[in-house]
């Protein structure tokens, strides 16, 4: 099967590193499949670059599944681009016409300074987890999956909230570049199961304290966080974080 090709001209942020400035440099990039998907259209442009003795694009990248949530750029002011519930691995070039300018940058948040080019360090999110993002059990054999009745309901929700990869989309897409959704999916995943009880009021406090910790901004309820996060987390866990915050703070317990 013969796949089209097409032409295009990319505007990709470069900067040496976070102490530098930076600023948009502009390839044309001739010659890409449409079925190709975003990371393997950059694939072929450095591989140019390396060809021609110039330095590659630094991009973070896994596993190309949209499983893992390294591959964070800013494209055409979407974080991960135009397509609702992906990540940049996921998007293919068909989305493009022959002849498109498009602009590439990395998330811009003062909490996850540039690496180099589109490499940003998102840290900040794995010092949250640290502050509280985590249980204490005993160690040993596995429970039985049944031996603690969960409701539906709260399952299903905490099954939803655990499907944050943790990218930093919400961020990017933030005008107060909040954590916000981000911190409460992590909160409430634990907070909805049995095995998160005994040290939830100490979870919320310490995480939302490293948050406010690490510099990022505040949540004004614009709903942009979930309308580019590539999981479609929802900002029903906000909600829920605020809730449990204001239980710890009174001591109320629940």
């Amino acid at each position: 099967m013969q796949h089209s090709t097409m032409n295009l001209t990319l505007k990709v942020w470069r900067q040496r590193n976070s102490k530098a400035s930076g600023g948009f440099e502009t390839y044309p990039v001739p010659g890409i499949s449409t079925e190709m998907s975003f990371l393997e259209m950059f694939d072929v442009l450095n591989e140019r670059l390396i060809a021609e003795g110039r330095d590659p694009i630094a991009f973070d990248h896994d596993c190309r599944e949209g499983i893992c949530g390294m591959c964070s750029m800013v494209i055409n002011g979407r974080p991960h681009g135009p397509w609702k519930g992906t990540t940049v691995c996921q998007l293919h070039m068909r989305e493009y016409k022959n002849g498109d300018t498009i602009t590439v940058e990395p998330w811009r948040a003062n909490a996850f300074p540039v690496v180099r080019d589109l490499m940003v360090d998102r840290s900040a999110f794995d010092r949250i987890i640290q502050a509280g993002g985590y249980i204490s059990v005993n160690t040993g054999n596995a429970v039985d999956g049944n031996a603690i009745p969960i409701e539906k309901d709260h399952a299903d929700s905490a099954f939803a909230a655990a499907a944050c990869i943790g990218c930093g989309a919400c961020v990017a897409a933030c005008k107060n570049s909040s954590a916000m959704l981000f911190l409460s999916a992590k909160v409430s995943h634990l907070t909805l199961l049995p095995q998160g009880q005994p040290e939830k009021r100490q979870r919320v406090v310490e995480m939302i304290d490293q948050m406010d910790k690490e510099g990022f901004g505040s949540c004004t309820n614009t709903y942009a966080c979930e309308a580019e996060c590539p999981k479609e987390i929802s900002v029903t866990n906000i909600a829920r974080l605020n809730r449990e915050f204001l239980s710890a703070a009174l001591g109320s317990g629940d």
